[in-house]
């Protein structure tokens, strides 16, 4: 599926057929579940924001979960669960690497 040479790794809110996966708040959910895995552990408030290393996005209209390999290295089962996830909803998933906003666009 994935592997952790990658920097980043896109589970995208497509199924292999190409249908769009519901319900449209499964990204913010799953990545809700994975917010207490973060640098340092859990602290007081972690949740109450996103993992840096399991992030919801919309990337050109696709709900998306951004996860990076840095969470294998923290906890392999953490992992395992969203990836298990992807592969038990038939999600697609890609390796690619997540440029900064603005970074593509013309400049004048």
């Amino acid at each position: 599926m994935a592997h952790s040479s990658s920097p980043e790794v896109f589970i995208q809110g497509i199924t292999s057929s190409g249908k769009t996966f519901r319900p449209s708040d499964w990204a913010e959910r799953l990545a809700g579940v994975m917010s207490s895995f973060r640098p340092g552990g859990v602290q007081p408030g972690s949740h109450l924001r996103y993992s840096p290393w399991c992030i919801p996005k919309v990337i050109n209209g696709v709900k998306c979960v951004v996860v990076y390999p840095a969470l294998r290295d923290y906890e392999p089962m953490a992992w395992d669960f969203v990836m298990n996830f992807a592969r038990d909803n038939d999600l697609q998933v890609a390796e690619a690497c997540l440029l900064p906003d603005g970074l593509l666009e013309a400049k004048p």
